[in-house]
């Protein structure tokens, strides 16, 4: 996991900045406001503005984040208003889920201000914070953002060098049909049974179920996905109980002991994220042990009932994905496959434009939205590669698929490469690759869009330039790699582009 690639050392870089924006919040926010709740919420607004702020560029981020006050402290009053009357608390915080989740149809500022509001309702529940604490806790939050974004737009501004790029926005579509439109009734549904379930099991921990449940749904898109996130989640909280009563309880709530190792908590979260959500839950888990004991009340019995809620929250979200709404691994693979496809289309014939001649062609957006597809097609797939899954004929399928994506994503990125050399030719040959590639591609996509246009033969162009026969490697592997997709694709019980 520590050796997993890590291209211009963003994730070493972005997680050493959360230790210090995470820190300086902290000490910031303890001063503000001199209770220790009061530094653990500021601690935890400022981790969770760090962590799930996106957007194209930094001003968006920057909005993002003033805005998220507005966003969780009308939530904060309304959840310690309610702390003393539980069906109304309870009502309220489903209302939270559904309007946290509904939000995420507005891109990466709906996801962050969602996640936020619920954080916050989470949080009071965490703390048993009472409306007297609210200028304590309104101080420390706000002290804590600043401190955060001082860190993370001046000190150390990671985005202006390196922009996130933004995975492409799926087809529009309305009603129950939208995912976040299914997914707020889904995760309502989870949240409202783990919630009831969690109280029967814990009337003082039962948020841990509904938090559970919550965070399973962020970033999934269909039932396959969310199960094996779940799995994963239960996987490092389970590990990472194991750690908290090696080390979390013989440390007795110590305070500077304590915080240098959530400080570790903190960077390991931000490290793994990316990689790997078991990894992330393991520190997450050990941090939340952490903080307990700062606060005085942690014992083996409360690590082992962290495990029990976790547990109710994820068979909770099963259920929800079985009876609400389902969509199918296979629905959803189909999907981004299809789009995958739709790219790599793009950005042959962008190339074999820039090759014919036309300066203003360029590939190379197209090959970073193949890229970032891949990523969502390889997340969809992970369900059938998982080393558990028992369905073997439609893992080795899924392996196959992956594969040759990655070959055509490979030939593509050296294709574009070789079309932005400015002293690239065109061929007469390159025109009749392309159109190899494209009726591949028609094979793959019967019902796809009207076929692209490529370029025509450069009279005067050279036939043998350098590049010209590099190009033509090229597109000899992509239409070879495209050809290999055709059993995995379009044969077997179930194909995953069947009635395309």
């Amino acid at each position: 996991m520590f050796v997993a690639a890590d291209p211009g050392r963003l994730r070493l870089r972005t997680s050493a900045r959360a230790v210090l924006g995470v820190g300086l919040a902290v000490t910031v926010s303890h001063l503000a406001a001199g209770t220790l709740g009061a530094a653990v919420a500021g601690g935890l607004a400022a981790l969770l503005a760090l962590f799930t702020v996106t957007g194209p560029t930094v001003r968006e981020q920057a909005l993002t984040t003033a805005l998220l006050p507005v966003v969780g402290f009308p939530v904060l009053a309304l959840a310690t208003a309610l702390h003393g009357t539980p069906w109304a608390r309870d009502t309220a915080f489903l209302v939270v889920v559904f309007a946290g989740v509904y939000a995420r149809r507005w891109g990466p500022r709906g996801q962050a201000l969602g996640i936020f509001a619920f954080m916050t309702f989470f949080m009071t529940q965490f703390l048993h914070a009472v409306p007297a604490e609210l200028p304590a806790l309104y101080t420390a939050m706000t002290a804590a953002l600043a401190a955060s974004s001082l860190v993370r737009f001046g000190l150390w501004c990671i985005e202006r060098r390196t922009p996130p790029p933004a995975v492409p926005a799926p087809p529009t579509a309305r009603g129950l049909a939208r995912p976040t439109t299914r997914q707020a009734f889904q995760n309502t549904f989870a949240c409202a049974l783990a919630l009831g379930i969690g109280q029967f099991v814990s009337d003082e921990r039962w948020y841990w179920a509904v938090g559970t449940a919550w965070w399973i749904f962020v970033n999934t898109a269909s039932r396959g996905e969310t199960l094996v996130r779940g799995f994963r989640r239960v996987v490092g909280t389970l590990a990472g109980i194991a750690v908290g009563l090696l080390v979390a309880i013989p440390l007795h709530g110590a305070a500077a002991p304590t915080l240098v190792l959530v400080a570790l908590c903190v960077f390991g979260i931000f490290y793994t994220a990316a990689p790997s959500y078991s990894w992330m839950m393991f520190f997450v888990t050990v941090m939340a042990g952490l903080l307990y004991g700062l606060l005085g009340v942690l014992h083996p019995g409360l690590l082992a009932l962290r495990l029990e809620q976790t547990l109710v929250g994820a068979g909770c979200s099963a259920l929800a994905l079985t009876l609400v709404l389902p969509v199918t691994t296979h629905e959803a693979t189909d999907a981004w496959i299809r789009r995958a496809l739709l790219a790599v289309r793009r950005c042959t014939a962008e190339s074999a434009r820039r090759l014919g001649g036309e300066e203003s062609a360029d590939p190379a957006p197209y090959v970073a939205e193949l890229e970032l597809l891949l990523g969502r097609v390889r997340a969809s797939l992970a369900p059938l590669l998982h080393p558990l899954s028992p369905l073997r004929a439609r893992k080795e399928r899924a392996r196959q698929i992956m594969v040759h994506l990655d070959d055509c994503a490979r030939q593509a990125r050296g294709l574009a490469a070789v079309a932005a050399d400015p002293d690239a030719s065109h061929d007469a040959r390159l025109t009749a690759a392309c159109q190899r590639v494209e009726t591949a591609l028609r094979a793959l996509l019967p019902a796809a869009e009207a076929p692209l246009t490529t370029p025509e033969p450069g009279s005067a162009a050279p036939q043998h330039h350098p590049g010209a026969e590099r190009a033509l490697d090229h597109l000899h592997d992509l239409e070879k790699a495209l050809a290999a997709l055709t059993a995995p694709l379009l044969q077997g019980p179930r194909p995953p582009l069947a009635g395309a």
